[in-house]
């Protein structure tokens, strides 16, 4: 493939309380994102598509500052969240990563209970009360569609709960503290057919009280759950459009290529 041509995000109707503007992330001398500006609406989806070593989920990970926990990583650029650069020294990033979640490619609950999963945060950031935990241990499962398969066996450990379980219980150990971003990296590419529709149906639901950026390569779900895609080529944005423009009438020839499986 030769050179991405880099896109100018379109003009839509999506405010500007989460983006980033001309975002760079090195690592080392290498520029593995390059100079990327993408807004994010309240309740949508933002599909992020590419190939493999695209930058897609570098990119993500800078939205919550995890590219910090990366020895040689640095960061040019700002991220703008309701009008304050998260990337502006003196940023508290424990505060910053209960605003924006995240939820990894492979489950990954904690050595613990159900129960504790989920009320870590919480009594992380300080709430005790057994009846105050108790509530937000419900509300959370509640919201990732898991009470109901969970709700007798509080006490188990958290392993012995399926793969698409598991991904749940990530999902809503993220929303036990209320964030208001959700950023999901592959959440179900280790899923079996029917775990990964549970985990769509309930990003679908999600994104009535969220923003939500997921990183897929699954071509057919970016096209099923989300609202806007972008598509990265070699760490540049390639296209940024309403994923029903990107699917069925992209700008860019590169698009049409990937997303007909012609390379990636």
């Amino acid at each position: 493939m030769g050179a991405a041509t880099i896109a100018q995000p379109m003009a839509t109707p999506v405010d500007e309380a989460f983006q980033t503007e001309d975002l760079s992330i090195f690592y080392g001398t290498y520029e593995a994102v390059k100079g990327i500006s993408l807004p994010f609406a309240q309740n949508t989806v933002t599909a992020l598509i590419g190939p493999s070593g695209c930058g897609k989920s570098t990119f993500l990970r800078s939205l919550n500052r995890m590219n910090d926990e990366i020895s040689g990583s640095t960061t040019k650029g700002s991220i703008w969240i309701d009008g304050i650069d998260i990337n502006a020294p003196g940023t508290d990033v424990i505060k910053l990563r209960q605003k924006i979640g995240m939820v990894w490619q492979k489950p990954n609950p904690f050595y613990k209970s159900i129960y504790d999963n989920i009320a870590f945060g919480p009594k992380y950031h300080g709430i005790k009360g057994k009846k105050a935990l108790d509530e937000i241990v419900e509300s959370s499962l509640r919201r990732a569609a898991l009470w109901d398969e969970v709700k007798d066996r509080l006490k188990d450990s958290a392993l012995a709960l399926s793969g698409g379980q598991q991904q749940r219980l990530c999902i809503a150990r993220a929303l036990s503290v209320n964030p208001q971003i959700l950023l999901l990296d592959e959440p179900a590419s280790a899923l079996d057919p029917v775990s990964t529709g549970k985990v769509e149906e309930l990003i679908k639901e999600l994104k009535e009280e969220l923003r939500i950026v997921i990183v897929t390569h699954n071509m057919q779900q970016a096209a099923r759950i989300s609202d806007y895609t972008a598509y990265f080529y070699l760490g540049s944005l390639v296209e940024y459009d309403k994923t029903d423009k990107v699917f069925t009438n992209p700008d860019n020839q590169m698009t049409q290529e990937y997303i007909m499986g012609r390379f990636g």
